[in-house]
């Protein structure tokens, strides 16, 4: 492997999503661990390219040395491909894959088949393929990626070494949902089962970007106002480290009722903060989730969501269950320290000549 190293990422790469949150962290414990890397953004529209796109794909890979190893994130796969040939010559370029683009479940029939063929082109000519969880391994058979070109590096966690004690005998339970508020991430499905829940029992903060979808935010406002919970659930927008971390420490609960994760790194943040958890089993979040500390329910099933938010809120029993759960659960969270040394040797394996 050649001593530099190079992520390509769409767009800003300081954008706070779990995809955005695992290359930088990775990126910084490559370099903690002496490695040379460099981190771009790139310009123009992804995962759809526009020929702003394709452009500033072919200059970034055209300035790098040859021999050089590129880790391209899978947002930004779908501009590989008319490119392929005069690069994967000369570059060792490995694709990050968080979960296939075609598996999205908004997507019409015809975008998702040119997802899907995009995404199977572009992972046919690279010279291998990382992805953050065993389940997105096994789907990518779906794409024609033998086991041989594939290695599995989980994400890390970041664990507080200090939490103060949650004593708030007069406020309502407090349920936290961390995810950009988008259809995939079934934020509307958790309005609807906690309007099911005695209004004065309970507060909700959804902390996640306002912008990324904004017909769907503006649903979902509308939605809160007509069943009359807009001093119950606040749209917090996206937080800065610190504010997510107030968010946690503040929190009784943590809820993450989407529809298909390629891995969930929130459930395991919230499991840092010792956090109950209640999720799907929507595609890795069934493993991802499976511990004591977490209550699993199929997903789109606002009456099992229900149910589950009902357990935390009426039994005290059940719930002391999952809080000291969390607590055993995150002493053996990984380490972002030890994701990134995987990294590093996935990368020395797939890039062997």
């Amino acid at each position: 492997m050649s001593s530099d190293l190079t992520f390509l990422v769409p767009g800003s790469p300081d954008q706070r999503t779990g995809g955005y949150t695992y290359v930088r962290c990775i990126v910084e414990g490559l370099r903690a661990a002496g490695q040379a890397v460099r981190l771009q953004g790139l310009e123009g529209e992804f995962p759809e390219t526009d020929p702003r796109a394709q452009s500033a794909m072919d200059q970034a890979l055209d300035a790098l040395e040859d021999g050089t190893t590129a880790v391209i994130d899978g947002l930004a796969l779908s501009g590989l491909p008319p490119l392929a040939e005069r690069h994967t010559r000369r570059l060792r370029i490995v694709a990050l894959v968080h979960h296939p683009l075609a598996d999205e479940p908004d997507l019409d029939e015809s975008r998702r088949q040119r997802f899907f063929d995009s995404e199977r082109r572009a992972l046919a000519v690279v010279s291998g393929v990382i992805v953050t969880s065993d389940f997105t391994a096994r789907r990518l058979a779906d794409f024609d990626v033998s086991p041989a070109r594939l290695a599995v590096v989980v994400p890390g966690v970041h664990v507080p070494q200090r939490l103060e004690p949650r004593v708030k005998p007069d406020a309502p339970f407090e349920f936290l949902c961390v995810a950009t508020l988008a259809p995939r991430k079934g934020q509307d499905l958790l309005v609807q089962a906690l309007a099911r829940c005695p209004s004065d029992a309970w507060h909700c903060t959804l902390a996640g970007s306002l912008d990324r979808y904004p017909a769907y935010v503006a649903d979902l406002r509308r939605q809160i106002e007509t069943l009359g919970l807009e001093d119950r659930i606040d749209l917090c927008g996206e937080l800065d480290d610190a504010g997510l971390d107030q968010s946690y420490r503040e929190a009784d609960a943590f809820v993450l009722p989407s529809w298909y994760e390629g891995y969930g790194m929130v459930i395991t943040e919230a499991l840092a903060y010792g956090l109950p958890v209640i999720t799907t089993s929507g595609g890795a979040l069934a493993y991802t989730a499976d511990n004591p500390a977490s209550i699993k329910v199929e997903p789109g099933d606002v009456d099992a969501l229900a149910a589950a938010l009902s357990q935390l809120l009426d039994q005290p029993q059940r719930l002391q269950q999952l809080v000291a759960a969390a607590a055993e659960q995150r002493r053996t969270l990984p380490q972002w320290s030890d994701a990134a040394a995987q990294f590093r040797a996935a990368l020395e394996t797939l890039t062997q000549p």
